[in-house]
């Protein structure tokens, strides 16, 4: 993984300036997120409602982000120089369309008001690739020219959240910049999501269903989007910014990476499922900005990201 981030702010003598309040730390990307702030030197601070025993490297608080008088007194006993937001209701089948978005875009506005009047510095907040116009994605779906057109009381809630993120940032002026985050898969995912739920079948001598998945998406791995994040809040770089690989693959084709990857491609049934009329073809990210503004690519490809989740999976099957 490159980046070329600001050195601005950088400890030196092991002295730590950096500390992040980072959210939704004991989630799916959460987790990769501790590791990859850490590897760029932040003291990394993780709130959540039932914080790990496990220490490692971060320093845990106790906090329902939800609850309006649980925040004040986070920023005070942390005071953070630098927010990464990750945190937002994501349960699979009902996340789409709940009113759970709601409570999560007010929870999420007293967390950044929080964060200005602490006189924070610098804040990162996980968006989502479905903010954008699905209709209009013909070609790579860019920050400066797909229009926007956000889906479900999920994307709605987070473009709302992402305007008033600007406007607060401009008035204040604390740096905030807008990740929106495509298609991730990895280690540690819900089962019932496309890649483990496929993974779990293979392993278990099941045969695995699936659509005919023409439907071409972009797929990256969780630590990979988590350390593009740690790239993206080290930088100064504004505004949204594509999280992604910047690379399209059909939907069949990861299933058949996955399928050669537990050594039983035999096992899968493609076009067992009905696909989704709804379903647009084609959602791939031009990263123009995360690769030449924040200065990061991912380092491997993607049959490399499914033999490390396939092994992740087949490791936990077996314990």
């Amino acid at each position: 993984m490159m980046s070329a981030g600001t050195p601005e702010g950088r400890p030196s003598g092991g002295v730590v300036l950096k500390r992040v309040l980072l959210t939704g730390a004991t989630g799916f990307l959460g987790r990769s997120a501790q590791a990859a702030l850490g590897d760029r030197d932040y003291e990394v601070h993780g709130v959540a409602r039932h914080p790990p025993t496990e220490r490692s490297g971060v320093r845990w608080h106790s906090a329902d982000l939800l609850e309006e008088n649980a925040i004040d007194g986070l920023f005070k006993s942390i005071e953070p120089t630098h927010l990464l937001h990750l945190a937002w209701y994501t349960e699979p089948g009902s996340y789409w369309d709940s009113s759970e978005n709601d409570r999560w875009l007010r929870g999420s506005e007293r967390l950044l008001h929080a964060f200005a009047a602490a006189g924070g510095l610098r804040a990162v907040v996980a968006g989502t690739c479905a903010e954008y116009d699905w209709s209009d994605a013909g070609g790579t779906l860019s920050e400066h020219h797909t229009p926007l057109a956000p889906r479900g009381a999920y994307g709605l809630a987070k473009d709302a959240l992402r305007r008033e993120l600007e406007q607060w940032s401009a008035e204040t002026g604390f740096s905030s910049a807008w990740a929106r985050l495509f298609f991730l898969f990895g280690p540690g995912e819900d089962p019932r999501r496309l890649v483990p739920s496929v993974t779990r079948q293979l392993l278990a001598g099941r045969p695995a269903e699936c659509s005919e998945g023409r439907q071409v998406r972009d797929y990256l791995l969780s630590s990979e989007a988590a350390d593009a994040l740690a790239a993206l809040l080290d930088s100064e770089v504004r505004g949204p910014v594509n999280v992604a690989s910047g690379r399209g693959v059909a939907v069949r084709e990861l299933v058949k990476l996955v399928g050669a990857s537990t050594g039983r491609p035999e096992l899968l049934r493609i076009g067992g499922l009905p696909g989704r009329t709804d379903d647009p073809p084609s959602l791939v990210a031009n990263t123009g900005r995360l690769t030449r503004e924040v200065g990061w690519t991912p380092d491997r490809e993607l049959a490399a990201w499914v033999d490390e989740t396939v092994s992740w999976w087949r490791d936990r099957l077996r314990a």
